[in-house]
């Protein structure tokens, strides 16, 4: 997806795991992905830099989709489509 498509993502849940260290916002991502309907976009903000490799990897497992990633000022936003 464009960095355009990203911003305008309609998401279905926002997890600020902002000033957690690996593996928080993945374990917060882990444990929030439930909530989320089939097709539901969440959004994961974290600004720690393992979380660009870890999230993605993550969704690979899983077989959930990730549809990118965006660097705002001092943190990432990552997005996910839950797919099953």
């Amino acid at each position: 997806m464009t960095e355009d498509e990203l911003r305008n993502l309609e998401v279905s849940k926002t997890i600020d795991a902002r000033g957690m260290a690996c593996p928080g916002p993945l374990l917060e991502a882990k444990k929030s992905i439930a909530g989320i309907p089939v097709g539901g976009i969440m959004e994961v903000l974290s600004s720690d830099e393992g979380t660009n490799n870890d999230i993605p990897a993550w969704t690979r497992k899983m077989q959930y989709e990730h549809l990118g990633t965006l660097e705002d000022a001092g943190y990432w936003r990552l997005f996910v489509r839950k797919t099953r």
